[in-house]
Parts: C-alpha cells; sequence; structure tokens
C-alpha cells in the first residue's frame, strides 16, 4: 500500500530548505550551499523512491 506521507516529507524537505538557499544566494554562505547540496541529494533519493512506488502500484492494477 501507498505511503501518502512520503509526498508531504517531499514538500517538508524543499521547505526546509528554503532558508539555506536564502543563506547560500543572498549572503554567500557557503555552508549554506553544502546543506542545500546535501538537501537536494536527500530530495532525489525519495523522489526516485516515490516514483518507484507510484511505478510498482500502477503495474499492479495493470495485472
Amino acid at each position: 500500500m501507498s505511503n501518502p506521507n512520503k509526498f508531504s516529507q517531499v514538500k517538508d524537505l524543499v521547505m526546509s530548505l528554503e532558508g539555506d538557499f536564502e543563506k547560500f544566494y543572498e549572503k554567500g554562505n557557503s555552508a549554506a550551499g553544502t546543506r542545500i547540496r546535501k538537501g537536494l541529494q536527500d530530495l532525489k533519493n525519495l523522489s526516485q523512491d516515490l516514483r518507484k512506488e507510484v511505478q510498482d502500484m500502477k503495474n499492479a492494477k495493470s495485472e
């Protein structure tokens, strides 16, 4: 069964990076850039997991 909470996790992760984007782009804080890169990697992994889950559910329905 799908985990509807994963979409919320994606949204929360994106929103949690907002402050670091501001610090990096407006203030030149390089540590914020590191946090952004880590957060985007986490987002990539979470998105890939969610994408696979959706594809698996779609395939299961067509069987």
